[in-house]
Protein backbone atom coordinates (compact mmCIF):
# COMPACT_ATOMS: atom_id res chain seq x y z
CA UNK A 1 0.00 0.00 0.00
CA UNK A 2 1.55 3.43 -0.76
CA UNK A 3 0.39 6.91 -1.09
CA UNK A 4 0.44 8.83 -4.37
CA UNK A 5 3.37 10.93 -5.37
CA UNK A 6 2.96 14.29 -4.63
CA UNK A 7 2.99 16.14 -8.83
CA UNK A 8 6.11 17.39 -7.69
CA UNK A 9 7.86 14.15 -6.87
CA UNK A 10 6.64 12.51 -9.94
CA UNK A 11 7.81 15.23 -12.49
CA UNK A 12 11.10 15.19 -10.35
CA UNK A 13 11.04 11.05 -10.47
CA UNK A 14 10.53 11.23 -13.83
CA UNK A 15 13.14 14.07 -15.13
CA UNK A 16 15.65 12.15 -12.58
CA UNK A 17 15.42 8.86 -14.44
CA UNK A 18 16.74 10.94 -17.78
CA UNK A 19 13.18 11.74 -19.52
CA UNK A 20 12.25 14.64 -21.72
CA UNK A 21 9.22 15.84 -20.09
CA UNK A 22 6.58 17.84 -21.71
CA UNK A 23 4.14 19.88 -18.77
CA UNK A 24 1.04 20.62 -20.58
CA UNK A 25 -1.04 23.65 -18.71
CA UNK A 26 -2.93 22.60 -15.31
CA UNK A 27 -1.44 19.01 -15.40
CA UNK A 28 -0.86 18.89 -11.47
CA UNK A 29 -5.07 19.49 -11.04
CA UNK A 30 -6.53 18.14 -13.82
CA UNK A 31 -8.37 14.49 -12.61
CA UNK A 32 -11.11 13.01 -11.57
CA UNK A 33 -10.84 12.92 -8.20
CA UNK A 34 -14.51 14.14 -7.28
CA UNK A 35 -15.84 10.79 -8.60
CA UNK A 36 -13.89 8.43 -6.34
CA UNK A 37 -10.79 7.78 -4.97
CA UNK A 38 -7.23 7.93 -6.02
CA UNK A 39 -4.93 5.78 -3.69
CA UNK A 40 -3.51 4.07 -2.74
CA UNK A 41 -1.67 2.98 -5.30
CA UNK A 42 0.16 -0.40 -5.95
CA UNK A 43 1.20 -0.24 -9.95
CA UNK A 44 1.59 1.29 -13.14
CA UNK A 45 -0.59 -0.06 -16.41
CA UNK A 46 0.75 0.64 -20.05
CA UNK A 47 -1.37 1.31 -22.78
CA UNK A 48 -1.32 2.16 -26.15
CA UNK A 49 -3.34 5.28 -27.62
CA UNK A 50 -5.02 3.76 -30.51
CA UNK A 51 -4.11 7.28 -31.84
CA UNK A 52 -1.52 8.68 -34.27
CA UNK A 53 0.32 12.12 -34.19
CA UNK A 54 1.87 13.44 -30.98
CA UNK A 55 -0.40 16.89 -31.18
CA UNK A 56 -3.89 14.85 -31.46
CA UNK A 57 -2.96 11.90 -28.63
CA UNK A 58 -2.15 14.36 -26.60
CA UNK A 59 -5.33 16.25 -26.82
CA UNK A 60 -7.61 13.50 -26.37
CA UNK A 61 -6.19 12.00 -23.66
CA UNK A 62 -6.16 15.60 -21.94
CA UNK A 63 -9.59 16.02 -23.23
CA UNK A 64 -10.82 12.50 -23.46
CA UNK A 65 -14.44 12.28 -25.27
CA UNK A 66 -17.96 11.49 -25.19
CA UNK A 67 -18.59 8.98 -22.61
CA UNK A 68 -14.87 8.81 -21.26
CA UNK A 69 -14.02 12.19 -19.76
CA UNK A 70 -9.93 13.31 -19.29
CA UNK A 71 -7.99 13.24 -18.62
CA UNK A 72 -7.08 9.56 -19.96
CA UNK A 73 -3.54 9.28 -18.29
CA UNK A 74 -1.09 10.46 -16.10
CA UNK A 75 1.20 11.08 -18.92
CA UNK A 76 1.45 10.49 -22.34
CA UNK A 77 4.65 9.04 -24.45
CA UNK A 78 5.38 9.95 -27.65
CA UNK A 79 7.26 8.00 -30.50
CA UNK A 80 10.03 10.45 -30.21
CA UNK A 81 10.13 9.40 -26.50
CA UNK A 82 9.22 12.37 -24.70
CA UNK A 83 6.28 12.15 -21.94
CA UNK A 84 3.82 14.56 -21.65
CA UNK A 85 1.96 15.53 -19.09
CA UNK A 86 -1.53 16.04 -19.08
CA UNK A 87 -3.07 14.91 -15.59
CA UNK A 88 -2.36 13.61 -11.73
CA UNK A 89 -4.59 12.43 -9.57
CA UNK A 90 -7.31 9.53 -10.50
CA UNK A 91 -7.50 9.36 -14.05
CA UNK A 92 -9.79 7.36 -16.53
CA UNK A 93 -7.32 4.71 -17.63
CA UNK A 94 -7.28 1.66 -16.25
CA UNK A 95 -11.04 0.95 -15.49
CA UNK A 96 -12.26 -2.13 -13.54
CA UNK A 97 -10.08 -4.99 -14.04
CA UNK A 98 -9.61 -8.02 -12.40
CA UNK A 99 -9.00 -8.12 -8.19
CA UNK A 100 -6.86 -11.08 -8.51
CA UNK A 101 -4.36 -9.36 -10.78
CA UNK A 102 -4.60 -6.36 -8.21
CA UNK A 103 -3.70 -9.05 -5.78
CA UNK A 104 -0.91 -10.49 -7.55
CA UNK A 105 0.91 -6.67 -8.11
CA UNK A 106 0.71 -6.19 -4.52
CA UNK A 107 2.26 -9.16 -3.66
CA UNK A 108 4.68 -8.59 -6.73
CA UNK A 109 3.99 -12.15 -7.87
CA UNK A 110 3.72 -13.91 -11.26
CA UNK A 111 0.40 -12.52 -12.67
CA UNK A 112 -2.88 -14.85 -12.96
CA UNK A 113 -4.45 -14.24 -16.50
CA UNK A 114 -7.52 -11.71 -15.97
CA UNK A 115 -11.55 -13.19 -16.54
CA UNK A 116 -12.91 -10.78 -15.06
CA UNK A 117 -13.65 -6.75 -14.40
CA UNK A 118 -14.47 -6.46 -10.46
CA UNK A 119 -12.55 -4.12 -9.45
CA UNK A 120 -11.46 -0.31 -9.48
CA UNK A 121 -8.36 0.21 -11.38
CA UNK A 122 -8.84 4.06 -11.58
CA UNK A 123 -7.63 4.34 -8.37
CA UNK A 124 -4.76 1.83 -7.45
CA UNK A 125 -2.69 2.74 -10.70
CA UNK A 126 -0.56 5.35 -12.49
CA UNK A 127 -1.26 5.23 -16.30
CA UNK A 128 1.32 6.07 -19.27
CA UNK A 129 -0.82 6.10 -22.81
CA UNK A 130 1.75 5.19 -25.29
CA UNK A 131 1.28 7.21 -29.14
CA UNK A 132 0.56 3.99 -31.23
CA UNK A 133 -2.60 2.86 -33.59
CA UNK A 134 -2.97 -0.56 -31.59
CA UNK A 135 -3.33 -2.30 -35.04
CA UNK A 136 -0.71 -4.22 -34.99
CA UNK A 137 0.91 -3.19 -38.40
CA UNK A 138 2.85 -0.06 -36.41
CA UNK A 139 6.49 -0.69 -35.08
CA UNK A 140 7.84 0.59 -31.33
CA UNK A 141 10.45 2.57 -32.02
CA UNK A 142 13.48 2.33 -29.65
CA UNK A 143 13.49 5.68 -28.28
CA UNK A 144 9.60 5.28 -27.38
CA UNK A 145 10.17 2.02 -26.27
CA UNK A 146 12.59 3.30 -23.88
CA UNK A 147 10.93 6.21 -22.44
CA UNK A 148 8.31 3.77 -21.30
CA UNK A 149 10.81 1.94 -19.56
CA UNK A 150 12.56 4.57 -17.97
CA UNK A 151 8.69 5.95 -16.95
CA UNK A 152 7.90 3.17 -15.41
CA UNK A 153 11.51 2.41 -13.40
CA UNK A 154 10.64 6.20 -12.15
CA UNK A 155 7.65 5.28 -10.78
CA UNK A 156 8.93 2.16 -9.36
CA UNK A 157 12.04 3.48 -8.06
CA UNK A 158 10.10 6.43 -6.20
CA UNK A 159 8.11 3.88 -4.36
CA UNK A 160 10.49 1.35 -4.11
CA UNK A 161 8.56 -1.24 -5.99
CA UNK A 162 9.85 -3.71 -8.33
CA UNK A 163 9.30 -4.57 -12.18
CA UNK A 164 6.21 -6.65 -11.28
CA UNK A 165 4.52 -3.36 -10.34
CA UNK A 166 4.45 -2.74 -14.06
CA UNK A 167 1.82 -3.95 -16.35
CA UNK A 168 -0.02 -4.10 -19.76
CA UNK A 169 -3.54 -3.02 -19.76
CA UNK A 170 -4.67 -6.37 -21.65
CA UNK A 171 -2.95 -8.05 -18.17
CA UNK A 172 -5.32 -5.87 -16.24
CA UNK A 173 -8.77 -6.28 -18.24
CA UNK A 174 -9.85 -9.09 -20.38
CA UNK A 175 -11.31 -7.60 -23.26
CA UNK A 176 -8.09 -5.19 -23.61
CA UNK A 177 -5.38 -5.47 -26.48
CA UNK A 178 -3.29 -3.01 -25.33
CA UNK A 179 -0.43 -2.30 -25.38
CA UNK A 180 -0.48 -4.33 -28.52
CA UNK A 181 2.99 -5.68 -29.73
CA UNK A 182 4.58 -5.31 -26.59
CA UNK A 183 5.93 -8.43 -24.99
CA UNK A 184 5.30 -7.23 -20.97
CA UNK A 185 7.17 -10.13 -19.71
CA UNK A 186 10.55 -8.91 -21.78
CA UNK A 187 9.28 -5.31 -20.65
CA UNK A 188 9.22 -6.22 -17.06
CA UNK A 189 12.92 -7.77 -17.49
CA UNK A 190 13.73 -3.94 -19.16
CA UNK A 191 12.14 -2.40 -16.23
CA UNK A 192 14.36 -4.82 -13.64
CA UNK A 193 17.33 -3.98 -15.54
CA UNK A 194 16.92 -0.34 -15.33
CA UNK A 195 16.51 -0.54 -11.97
CA UNK A 196 19.21 -2.32 -11.25
CA UNK A 197 21.28 0.90 -11.31
CA UNK A 198 20.27 4.38 -9.89
CA UNK A 199 20.77 7.25 -12.03
CA UNK A 200 22.21 10.04 -10.40
CA UNK A 201 19.30 12.61 -10.05
CA UNK A 202 19.78 16.10 -12.97
CA UNK A 203 20.18 18.91 -12.04
CA UNK A 204 16.74 21.12 -11.67
CA UNK A 205 16.57 24.45 -13.43
CA UNK A 206 16.70 27.32 -10.90
CA UNK A 207 14.76 30.20 -11.07
CA UNK A 208 16.43 33.10 -12.78
CA UNK A 209 15.42 36.82 -13.32
CA UNK A 210 12.53 37.82 -16.38
CA UNK A 211 13.48 37.87 -19.41
CA UNK A 212 13.63 41.39 -20.68
CA UNK A 213 10.40 42.73 -21.63
CA UNK A 214 9.59 42.72 -25.43
CA UNK A 215 7.08 45.49 -26.02
CA UNK A 216 3.04 44.60 -26.34
CA UNK A 217 4.04 45.05 -29.95
CA UNK A 218 5.08 41.24 -29.52
CA UNK A 219 2.00 39.96 -28.62
CA UNK A 220 -1.58 39.54 -30.64
CA UNK A 221 -2.72 37.74 -33.22
CA UNK A 222 -0.39 36.75 -35.81
CA UNK A 223 2.47 36.86 -33.60
CA UNK A 224 4.90 34.56 -33.24
CA UNK A 225 8.60 34.47 -30.98
CA UNK A 226 10.58 33.34 -28.68
CA UNK A 227 9.02 35.70 -25.76
CA UNK A 228 5.24 33.95 -25.94
CA UNK A 229 6.92 30.73 -25.62
CA UNK A 230 8.42 32.38 -22.24
CA UNK A 231 5.22 34.37 -21.25
CA UNK A 232 3.28 30.43 -21.60
CA UNK A 233 5.75 28.78 -19.87
CA UNK A 234 5.61 31.02 -17.01
CA UNK A 235 1.78 31.07 -16.61
CA UNK A 236 1.72 27.50 -16.37
CA UNK A 237 4.10 27.98 -13.51
CA UNK A 238 2.58 30.35 -11.58
CA UNK A 239 -1.25 28.19 -12.14
CA UNK A 240 -2.67 30.40 -15.23
CA UNK A 241 -2.58 27.72 -18.28
CA UNK A 242 -5.74 26.42 -17.75
CA UNK A 243 -6.96 27.86 -21.17
CA UNK A 244 -4.03 25.53 -22.92
CA UNK A 245 -4.87 22.02 -24.67
CA UNK A 246 -1.79 21.01 -25.38
CA UNK A 247 0.77 23.68 -24.20
CA UNK A 248 2.61 27.09 -24.95
CA UNK A 249 3.96 27.69 -27.70
CA UNK A 250 5.79 30.51 -29.87
CA UNK A 251 2.36 31.66 -31.73
CA UNK A 252 0.01 33.63 -30.11
CA UNK A 253 -3.77 32.40 -29.68
CA UNK A 254 -6.73 32.94 -27.90
CA UNK A 255 -5.72 30.51 -24.99
CA UNK A 256 -2.29 32.81 -24.80
CA UNK A 257 -5.21 35.82 -24.31
CA UNK A 258 -7.39 34.03 -21.95
CA UNK A 259 -4.38 33.28 -19.48
CA UNK A 260 -3.18 36.22 -19.42
CA UNK A 261 -6.65 38.21 -18.66
CA UNK A 262 -7.12 35.52 -15.64
CA UNK A 263 -3.58 36.35 -14.21
CA UNK A 264 -4.59 40.20 -14.29
CA UNK A 265 -7.43 39.64 -12.80
CA UNK A 266 -5.65 37.91 -9.79
CA UNK A 267 -4.14 40.73 -9.70
CA UNK A 268 -7.21 42.94 -9.06
CA UNK A 269 -7.07 44.58 -12.64
CA UNK A 270 -10.28 44.89 -14.81
CA UNK A 271 -11.15 46.71 -18.29
CA UNK A 272 -8.55 47.62 -19.58
CA UNK A 273 -5.96 46.43 -17.80
CA UNK A 274 -7.26 42.84 -18.05
CA UNK A 275 -7.48 42.87 -21.78
CA UNK A 276 -4.96 39.90 -21.67
CA UNK A 277 -2.19 41.43 -23.69
CA UNK A 278 1.16 41.65 -21.10
CA UNK A 279 2.52 44.87 -20.62
CA UNK A 280 5.36 45.83 -18.29
CA UNK A 281 3.65 45.26 -15.43
CA UNK A 282 2.17 42.21 -16.23
CA UNK A 283 5.43 41.21 -17.33
CA UNK A 284 7.12 42.15 -13.81
CA UNK A 285 4.71 40.42 -11.91
CA UNK A 286 4.56 37.11 -13.47
CA UNK A 287 8.33 36.87 -12.60
CA UNK A 288 8.14 38.07 -9.09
Amino acid sequence: MATPLSADAFLNALRNEGISVNEIGGWRNHNRNSKGAWGPVHGIVIHHTATSGTDASVQICHDGYAGLPGPLCHGVIARDGGVHLVGYGRTNHAGAGDGDVLAAVIAERNLPSPDQANTDGNSRFYGFECVNTGTGAEDWPDAQVEAMVRAAAAVCRAHGWTERSVIGHKEWQPAKPDPRGIDMGEFRARVASRLGSRPAPQPQPQPSGPPAYPGRDAFGPGRSNSSILALGQQLVRRGFGGAYKVGPSQSWGEADRQNVASFQRAQGWGGSDADGLPGPETWRRLWS
